[in-house]
């Protein structure tokens, strides 16, 4: 990865993680479900109608929309609203590896190896860590904001499996269109729910900090954030993009220590150390070091017209030494023309090659 793609994967995880503190602002203003409809609705609308079609079926699309956009983040506004800190949800939000590997297992019939299942139960240690941590802080922040947004960590899980199944050529233009699904059902639980009142007391009601958190978490989370991380797995291998998704809840909990004054105590610092190292344990796979064989092909190799085992000529035979000559020149002759010196390995292996160095 060059230094480049590099800053734009920690700019990326960056831009998630305050996106957490972002929301954290917004709810405020808005109440949890119609902040979450009016998110989606700014993302895809206009760039649904730039993007072109998703080049997936619709059912897929129908699928993500309502459990990414609907059920997950309406369940972590939920809890965010209901007391949850927003750098806590950035990092019990990682847990939804624990259940992407949980529901690829039922649903995909996935086998979970060894390493995974230890670095995962490293991570399940973390999150009951944040648990206790969420519990010491008294009502400023109940255990059941904390449910909430471990539900909202479990349908990421779930939207994982669904986008897998997928398969959608381009991140961003599925974005954006599992963007479509999620306000109209949003809007009719928040009228329902929340009341009309609450609604449109908050959609006539100007606030700076509130429109200005509203286009971060539809613009910046959503649309740059998705169009960088799809520009970047089309370029790498998902196995070297991933990894950088453990900066989100490091960006998540320091920005709001800096920009919301939230505690950083020694359990939510341990907590984010096991959650993390125990997601790296089970995502990233250690390079295996191969060590070289000799084959049979190899060791049998013709060498100007003889085996590489055979005996090298003696110099006190004569005749030996006169048929090993002739061979070489055999070997080194053209069909026409006179004798040719043979290019060192390297240089045969490059003119072999269809790939020339440029």
């Amino acid at each position: 990865m060059t230094g480049r793609h590099l800053g734009l994967a920690v700019l990326v995880a960056a831009i998630w993680g305050v996106n957490f503190v972002a929301i954290d602002a917004g709810l405020s203003h808005y109440p949890p479900l119609l902040f979450t409809a009016l998110r989606f609705l700014v993302a895809a609308v206009p760039a649904v109608f730039l993007v072109g079609r998703p080049g997936v079926p619709w059912r897929h699309v129908l699928a993500g929309g309502l459990v990414l956009g609907a059920l997950q983040f309406g369940l972590l506004f939920e809890g965010m609203k209901a007391g949850m800190p927003a750098g806590l949800s950035s990092l019990v939000q990682q847990g939804q590896a624990v259940f992407t590997a949980a529901f690829a297992a039922a649903l995909l019939r996935e086998r979970i190896g060894a390493r995974r299942l230890l670095g995962l139960a490293v991570a399940v240690a973390g999150m009951a860590v944040a648990a206790l941590d969420q519990a010491s802080r008294g009502g400023a922040a109940p255990l059941g904001a904390f449910a909430l947004v471990v539900g909202a960590a479990a349908a990421f899980g779930l939207s994982n499996i669904i986008t897998r199944r997928a398969a959608p050529p381009d991140a961003l233009r599925w974005m954006v269109w599992v963007s479509v699904v999620p306000p109209l059902p949003l809007a009719a639980l928040s009228l329902l729910t929340e009341g009309p009142r609450a609604d449109v007391r908050a959609l006539t009601t100007f606030s700076p900090s509130a429109v200005g958190s509203l286009l971060y978490v539809a613009w910046g989370a959503t649309l740059v954030g998705f169009g960088l991380w799809g520009y970047l797995l089309q370029r790498h291998d998902a196995s070297v993009v991933a990894p950088f998704s453990l900066l989100v809840p490091v960006f998540g909990m320091s920005s709001a220590w800096l920009l919301r004054g939230e505690p950083l105590t020694r359990l939510s610092g341990a907590a984010a150390a096991l959650v993390i190292s125990g997601i790296a344990i089970a995502s990233i796979t250690p390079p295996r070091l191969t060590r070289p064989r000799l084959t049979r092909s190899w060791l049998t190799r013709p060498q100007f017209g003889r085996s590489a085992l055979s005996p090298a000529p003696r110099a006190d035979h004569p005749e030996q030494a006169r048929g090993c000559v002739r061979e070489h020149d055999r070997a080194g002759r053209g069909a026409d023309g006179p004798a040719r010196t043979p290019l060192p390995p390297r240089a045969a292996d490059a003119a072999a090659s269809p790939v020339q160095p440029s």
